[in-house]
C-alpha cells in the first residue's frame, strides 16, 4: 500500500495540495481538505497542535506524518514542511481512499 508521502506526492503531481501551516488551516476551515498530515518532529508543537482538533471537528483525515524533511520532499519543496494538505487527489483517489480506511 502506499505511504501517506506517496499519496502526497502523487497528489501534487496530479491533482491540488497546500502546504505549511496556514495554508493547511485554512483548508481545513473552508472544508477543501481531503486528507491532511503534519509531521511528529515540528519543534514547537504549538505550531501543529491545533491541525488535529480542527480535523476532527470537520471530520476530515488527519495523520501524523514522522519527518518534516519527508513531507517537504513530497511536497516538491527542497526545505522541511509541518503540514500539508490534499484538495484534489487527481490520479491519487484510489491510494488516497485505501489509505484512510486501512488507518481507521
Amino acid at each position: 500500500m502506499a505511504s501517506v508521502y506517496d499519496i502526497i506526492e502523487k497528489a501534487r503531481k496530479t491533482g491540488k495540495i497546500e502546504k505549511g501551516t496556514n495554508e493547511v488551516t485554512k483548508a481545513i476551515e473552508r472544508g477543501t481538505a481531503k486528507l491532511v498530515a503534519y509531521a511528529a518532529d515540528v519543534d514547537p508543537k504549538e505550531i501543529v497542535q491545533h491541525i488535529a482538533i480542527l480535523c476532527k471537528e470537520k471530520n476530515i483525515p488527519c495523520f501524523e506524518a514522522d519527518k518534516k524533511e519527508k513531507l517537504g520532499i513530497a511536497v516538491g519543496i527542497g526545505v522541511p514542511c509541518a503540514s500539508v494538505c490534499i484538495i484534489n487527489a487527481g490520479d491519487a483517489e484510489k491510494d488516497l481512499e485505501s489509505f484512510v480506511r486501512s488507518k481507521k
